[in-house]
């Protein structure tokens, strides 16, 4: 089977990929069938997901231009400059998208009896509230900065709101002024409530109500607010201070973020031109910075916080997360994964597992040893106390913690500082990739030898995101596997050093090679008259090179069914190209963060959870781990959960060139694969 030519069509630009995917999430926030507060915190979602998009890879694409680079190759075929054009029109087209849903969510509130005001509905009643509210606790947490041409601005934070004032004076003289949206105070207040009316009022319009208050000094005609924001590239700089520890790098890295080039200008469109000038000009933001005319308010990411003012009627039914059949919290986990292996899929199953593991392990005095990775830890890390537990009880407890986890930096350096302080050894992964695996082996004294138990994950080691992301942890004592993963830590501390394992696909060195001979397998089966099959679940898939691979195998008669959540360059279902491969996209209550490989191998499916999306990073540039299931019950379970999704047709969308978001609709009995999936672990409890 010749392979296809690979052109510039053949794949979809990952930027505006990205771009589509967030567009799903604004399709749940315009769904009527979510439920009405639910909506809101989708909203906000697709607003932070917008932010970060900014940050990080709009300001890549930015740099590409400002380097002269066209960037071509590396875009999908697509112009660096001309790519910077095209984001900015549809993320246009989607800010107004969004103010319209947001409109259509309030009134929907009002017939619910849930009241959203600006400082222009205020009775008297309010007023009193609203005026003593602002003396005893905005008032004294105000940021306010009176401009002039004699006063250089100071740098405006990345992210934060801004109200842009501006007083016509007396003397017909206009005085402008900045006051910084407070993130120590709640955004949404709840005034009192009249009967079974429920009335909100943002900060924002608490502070417009006030505005005569805060510039009282001030002898002026009129006064108007109207609010701006400033995103600013979030590429971390390293400083080669040798007399700098590393934790210290990273820090000074994340603050000098706060006053990295402005890579975003959002401001109210109904804000007066001249105002606008002014402020553009302070800031030194011209024409070639993406420019974003929005609504009334932004940081609309604080609507993931909307306040569930005891209205259960308006919110996802909260689900009891089931335990794991035969896997006991009371008893020993040691004891029942050396009879066989547990597979815990989260948030369907609870996360207690886990800290259970690790508690047992600081506390069992035949345990060694502890060796983990983390990546991204929770406000209050139950993870990060067990680990301090065991080294406070003696036990060698060697963390690989990932300090370059964007934007979960700080989080990270004060866990890290605080272990270090306790006693638990620190290894910041290998120079030049980030530690993306998930993975602990303990070390367990047993008669005269040590035996493995450990286990691997598709998601962080975090109690709150293991209540909304899906992911897949393997408990095992399989020593197969634990003995590469041993030697997956052994290369952190000596990674001059390259190992061979035999049983692990790791990034950055095996990978793409092992991959590609799963994939090749399939390929030879059909030429061998036999049929070809991969399955894939993923959050991402933009290297080009696993693209090209997918289309291969298509085209010598490979089915490839794919579940991809976010970006997808990859153009399925061209004839010539990618006629056999069918791409679905599943949005919906749970963020999907599963990652699963399934190779049908002629009827013996090889099974496989990473925690690698097929991107150039994950391959390339990171430490990841894909581990292969080898119990036949957890293997089907897999494949189960898989199909169950694949059938999914009330949540998922089809991918293809047209970048649509069509729903998958057909005219089989309504399955919405993650309610099916708690079902699925229901029925097994009741078996």
């Amino acid at each position: 089977m010749v392979k296809p030519e690979i052109h510039t069509n053949s794949y979809i630009n990952r930027e505006i990929s990205w771009l589509q995917f967030n567009a799903r999430v604004l399709q749940e926030a315009s769904d009527e069938n979510v439920p009405l507060i639910e909506r809101l915190r989708f909203l906000g979602i697709f607003s932070n997901n917008l932010d970060e998009f900014f940050k990080v890879r709009y300001a890549t694409v930015k740099r590409i231009v400002e380097a002269g680079k066209g960037g071509k190759s590396e875009l999908g075929g697509i112009k660096a400059k001309e790519l910077l054009e095209i984001i900015t029109q549809i993320v246009i087209k989607q800010q107004t998208e969004s103010l319209e849903v947001l409109d259509k969510i309030q009134k929907s509130l009002e017939d619910k009896n849930i009241y959203i005001l600006d400082e222009s509905h205020i009775d008297a009643t309010k007023h009193h509230f609203i005026k003593k509210y602002f003396i005893r606790k905005v008032s004294p947490a105000l940021v306010t900065i009176i401009l002039s041409d004699l006063v250089v601005l100071p740098n405006l934070k990345d992210s934060a709101a801004y109200l842009a004032v501006k007083m016509v004076m007396t003397d017909n003289t206009n005085q402008f002024a900045l006051i910084e949206i407070p993130k120590s105070i709640n955004r949404f207040i709840e005034l009192p409530k009249e009967g079974d009316k429920s009335f909100i009022i943002l900060i924002d319009d608490l502070l417009r109500y006030c505005l005569s208050d805060i510039f009282s000094i001030f002898e002026y005609k009129s006064i108007s607010a109207h609010m701006i924001k400033i995103t600013r590239d979030g590429e971390l700089d390293f400083e080669s201070d040798l007399s700098k520890s590393f934790i210290e790098k990273i820090s000074d890295s994340v603050k000098h973020r706060q006053i990295s080039e402005p890579v975003r200008f959002v401001y109210d469109k109904t804000i007066d031109i001249e105002t606008l000038e002014y402020l553009m000009s302070k800031m030194g933001i011209d024409n070639t910075d993406s420019i974003i005319p929005g609504g009334r308010y932004h940081n609309r990411r604080d609507y993931m916080s909307f306040p569930s003012l005891g209205r259960q009627d308006l919110l996802y039914e909260k689900i009891e997360a089931l335990p794991i059949k035969g896997l006991s919290l009371e008893g020993s986990i040691f004891q029942a994964i050396k009879e066989k292996d547990y597979l815990l899929h989260a948030p369907y199953q609870t996360f207690s597992y886990i800290v259970k593991f690790l508690r047992e392990a600081a506390l069992d005095p035949k345990v060694k040893t502890i060796r983990i990775t983390i990546y991204r830890l929770a406000q209050i890390s139950h993870i990060a106390s067990s680990l301090i537990n065991a080294a406070i009880n003696g036990k060698s407890v060697i963390v690989s913690i990932e300090l370059q986890a964007r934007f979960d930096e700080q989080a990270n350096i004060d866990y890290a500082t605080q272990m270090e302080e306790e006693g638990v050894i620190l290894v910041f992964g290998v120079k030049g990739l980030k530690v993306h695996s998930k993975m602990c082996v303990i070390e367990r004294e047993e008669g005269k030898k040590l035996k493995r138990y450990g286990f691997i994950s598709t998601g962080n080691f975090n109690e709150s995101t293991a209540k909304i992301y899906t992911d897949f942890t393997l408990f095992t004592s399989e020593q197969r596997i634990l003995k590469d993963v041993s030697k997956i830590f052994n290369f952190f501390e000596t990674n001059y050093k390259i190992f061979r394992y035999k049983y692990l696909i790791t990034s950055p060195h095996y990978t793409k090679k092992a991959i590609f001979k799963l994939i090749d397998t399939e390929i030879n089966n059909v030429k061998n008259g036999g049929k070809g099959l991969i399955r894939l679940k993923m959050n991402s898939i933009s290297s080009y090179a696993m693209v090209d691979k997918l289309y291969e195998a298509s085209n010598a008669g490979v089915k490839i069914e794919m579940i991809i959540r976010g970006i997808c360059c990859l153009i399925p279902g061209v004839k010539g190209m990618s006629e056999n491969i069918k791409v679905i996209s599943i949005v919906d209550k749970f963020l999907e963060h599963t990652r699963v490989y399934i190779f049908g191998n002629n009827g013996d499916p090889k099974v496989y959870i990473s925690s690698a999306d097929w991107m150039t990073r994950n391959i390339e540039n990171r430490v990841e781990v894909s581990c292969p299931i080898f119990d036949e019950d957890i293997k089907q379970e897999i494949i189960d959960i898989f199909n169950i999704s694949w059938n999914d047709n009330v949540k998922a969308r089809l991918l293809n060139a047209s970048q649509e978001n069509e729903y998958l609709k057909n005219n089989k009995p309504k399955i919405r694969s993650q309610f099916e999936t708690y079902n699925y672990y229901l029925k097994k409890l009741e078996n």
